[in-house]
């Protein structure tokens, strides 16, 4: 479908997964899967357990930290190397992987996202993350892997009112954490080759059926994201208010990207080309006048996309596959009727 369309950059649409988030945590040493687990470890400020509980839904289960994290072997490897196996040996280069963010299960479950016995306090146990993430992105790099992309709602969340105001309802330091959580980033890319391009994507939820779980634009965590997190682009949903303007891209640096997405993975309708083709332009001006750039210079460093996944949960969105095919023609189009080379 990618192929007949004419997107140059192929990905497996995550259907060896359950979740979108799948294929790290539960292949480390030290880390077990928990079914039923009590609520009283999850934090109900975060937006995606507070819905499930408002709508009485208990999460059917987790994944802790039970003894010291270790990297044994990589759960992504046979995912690329069956992605390797459906392309030509000159594709492999425009394969993209996505990947789990490293504090997943940290801001779900906080001090309950590790054992106090293995890990004394989270510096110790977001160290040991951060080394079993670079060994996970050497031995894909190692396997021809060049183009990673960080799937993180989670990050989007510190946009949202409703947790800023329930961290701070519960004691905890809402922008310490988030500092935090950016130096584990930094902790976990700090080794990754040069020509190995790595992305992280935001959205507000992308739960099946179309569900979204959050809202807040970009402004709250736009200079940090942009400029503290080591990462070269950036994929953002923009498809709906929910995610804000494009005033934030202000902060975008000369030598980052952004991805805009403006095409809606939750819905079959497809949007008007025209008016996405003049969000583009004006996006590209807020970038511009931020950086110093002409217009034309910020274009180039812009590209357009699906605002997420068809499918970020295994049960999928409200969309067949005739739509989903409408949907990244569109985006194919989009592209082409903005940059001759795309």
């Amino acid at each position: 479908m990618q192929r007949e369309v004419g997107i140059k950059s192929l990905t497996d649409g995550e259907y060896r997964r359950h979740m979108f988030y799948d294929g790290f945590f539960e292949h480390l040493e030290g880390f077990e899967e928990v079914d039923n687990p009590p609520l009283d470890i999850f934090k109900l400020y975060v937006p995606d357990v507070r819905a499930f509980v408002v709508n009485n839904i208990k999460p059917a289960g987790t994944t802790l930290c039970t003894g010291k994290i270790k990297h044994v072997k990589s759960g992504y490897l046979p995912q690329l190397e069956a992605l390797k196996a459906l392309v030509r040996p000159d594709e492999v280069k425009n394969i993209k992987l996505t990947l789990a963010a490293p504090e997943w299960f940290h801001l779900r479950h906080g001090e309950h996202a590790f054992k106090q016995s293995v890990y004394a306090n989270r510096d110790e146990y977001f160290d040991d993350i951060a080394a079993a993430y670079r060994r996970e992105l050497e031995i894909l790099y190692a396997a021809g892997l060049r183009n990673a992309q960080i799937d993180d709602p989670l990050l989007a969340y510190f946009c949202a009112e409703s947790m800023l105001n329930g961290m701070k309802e519960a004691g905890e330091d809402s922008g310490a954490l988030l500092n935090r959580y950016i130096r584990l980033y930094n902790d976990c890319l700090a080794s990754r080759p040069a020509d190995m391009t790595i992305g992280l994507h935001l959205c507000r939820g992308n739960f099946r059926h179309s569900i979204h779980f959050s809202e807040g634009g970009y402004d709250a965590i736009a200079v940090k994201l942009f400029n503290e997190i080591n990462v070269d682009c950036y994929y953002l949903e923009y498809d709906t208010e929910r995610a804000g303007t494009f005033e934030p891209l202000r902060h975008l640096p000369k030598n980052k990207s952004v991805v805009l997405g403006l095409v809606t993975s939750k819905f079959p309708e497809l949007e008007d080309k025209q008016v996405l083709k003049e969000r583009v332009l004006a996006a590209a001006r807020v970038v511009a006048s931020g950086s110093g750039e002409t217009e034309e210079e910020a274009l180039q460093r812009i590209s357009v996309s699906p605002q997420c996944g068809f499918a970020s949960h295994e049960e999928g969105n409200l969309l067949g596959m005739e739509d989903m095919r409408k949907k990244l023609a569109l985006v194919k189009d989009l592209a082409t009727s903005i940059w001759s080379d795309a």
